[in-house]
């Protein structure tokens, strides 16, 4: 019972290349996003506010039985923007016309001088607004009157009151503050319609600055992309030399694992734990997978062929990834520790080839990734295992489901913990569940136009053409 510790030489990773394919896969969703807040600020800007310069909400009704209607607490804390020199947040508008002919008052006031104010004045305070219906709900407290019309108190730092439609401005000002909307009286029975509105000068500079912003990411985002992908594909290329790989066989997708003779008994224990560094690199690697077929989406959209800088690099990941999965948790059918590389080796047991396409449908790119390969997502689920959605209680909860490899590979490993051997039939299936996996992520990613087979093709080896057309193996 021994560890293998001896590994074929390999390059070594090319760190600062990944690291420029992770930054622009980060870049990418962090222009788009700024891209956006500009688009929509300046649009807002241009089109949406009213002959003063207001962005006004629609008029709503509030009312109630109480003397009073109270806003929730808005507490704004701007000395540091003071201090920068931003100035002014902006300036609010409200306007109020009242639904019983009853003359208004509204006043901001800070919030301990109204609470001194209204203790203990039946009152409605606003705790929910739900804007699609409109609803309010209000948290009614006390049960008095007020001391005297709100007109009479000074600590007000905006008010309107008097006959007929009211209007408040007021330029927002650092502090803790409440808005309250009385009858200019202070008898019981409110109700208004109002309608909020706010003007600001800062919007239209940051949609341009977002804009801006947005475009020097984008461009940076596609720098790095270039720079890493050509770099890692010329890597894989290099680590490709020394020998000839030529794809033989009727699939795109070819996938090997050959099982080693001997295995420890013991290292699958803490195989999860040493592939940690690869689990970490891998996590890098899918999301520049994923931002890069979004890429590839749209070039084949539009040309009808796969870039193929960014084909090499997902191949590449799923190769990287197949080795790792063969080494640890996916089968455990080698000690060799996998190389940090998205290269072919062909001397690892455990090897991925994709043939790259000449063309691809500009039409099945709208449909083959998620309507074509639902069926395939159904088995593969049963396979790698999924989460179902389970009610606990008021709420749901999610429940993962362990998947037909997983517990193929248990029963594998246990087996080989007190037998000292890996039985080759629960191998031969467990790869042919994985050439199944791979055939259907390959699809999904766009990297080919053959509809992964219904077939369970087992085995250590691809089925060769001869073997699938019924002759017999030479």
């Amino acid at each position: 019972m021994s560890m293998t510790t001896n590994h074929p030489p390999h390059r070594r990773l090319p760190v600062g290349r990944i690291v420029l394919v992770v930054l622009g896969c980060v870049f990418v969703p962090l222009a788009l996003a700024l891209l956006g807040g500009g688009t929509v600020l300046t649009w807002a800007h241009q089109t949406q506010r009213d002959a003063s310069g207001y962005f006004t909400s629609p008029s709503e009704r509030l009312e109630t039985l109480d003397y009073a209607i109270v806003s929730e607490r808005v507490d704004l804390d701007l000395d540091s923007g003071d201090y920068l020199g931003v100035g002014q947040l902006g300036t609010v508008r409200i306007r109020l016309d009242s639904t019983n002919e009853r003359q208004v008052f509204i006043g901001i006031g800070p919030r301990r001088a109204v609470k001194d104010y209204l203790r203990g004045v039946a009152r409605a305070e606003i705790a929910d607004v739900s804007t699609d219906p409109f609803s309010v709900e209000y948290r009614h407290l006390g049960d008095g009157a007020p001391t005297g019309p709100p007109g009479d108190e000074s600590f007000w730092q905006a008010q309107a009151e008097g006959p007929g439609p009211q209007t408040l401005t007021w330029p927002v000002e650092s502090g803790d503050w409440v808005v309250v909307v009385m009858n200019r009286d202070a008898t019981a029975g409110v109700g208004v319609d109002a309608a909020v509105g706010f003007k600001a000068d800062w919007i239209r500079p940051l949609g341009i600055g977002l804009l801006v912003a947005g475009g020097l990411a984008l461009i940076i985002a596609v720098a790095a992309l270039v720079v890493g992908i050509v770099g890692l594909r010329h890597h894989a290329a290099s680590d490709e030399t020394g020998g000839t790989h030529v794809h033989t066989g009727s699939g795109p997708v070819r996938l090997t694992g050959r099982l080693d003779a001997e295995l420890s008994r013991w290292l699958w224990l803490v195989k999860w734990f040493l592939v940690i560094p690869h689990l970490v690199t891998l996590a890098f690697l899918w999301l520049a997978f994923a931002v890069l077929t979004v890429v590839a989406f749209f070039a084949i959209l539009l040309t009808g062929r796969y870039p193929r800088g960014i084909f090499d690099f997902n191949a590449g990941v799923l190769r990287w990834s197949w080795r790792v999965s063969y080494y640890a948790f996916g089968v455990a059918g080698t000690d060799r520790y996998p190389p940090f590389s998205l290269g072919e080796h062909p001397d690892y047991p455990a090897r991925l080839d994709i043939a790259p396409p000449d063309q691809l449908s500009r039409g099945l790119v709208l449909v083959k990734w998620w309507l074509l390969a639902i069926p395939h997502y159904l088995i593969v689920g049963l396979m790698v295992g999924t989460t179902v959605s389970s009610r606990s209680g008021d709420r749901w909860v999610d429940v993962p489901v362990t998947g037909l490899i997983s517990w193929l590979v248990l029963v594998a490993v246990v087996t080989l913990l007190f037998t000292g051997r890996y039985p080759s039939g629960i191998h031969r299936l467990v790869v042919g569940l994985h050439r199944w996996v791979f055939r259907v992520v390959a699809y999904a990613a766009l990297m080919t136009d053959e509809y992964p087979p219904f077939r369970l093709d087992q085995g250590d080896e691809e089925p060769s053409v001869d073997s699938e057309l019924g002759a017999p193996p030479s």
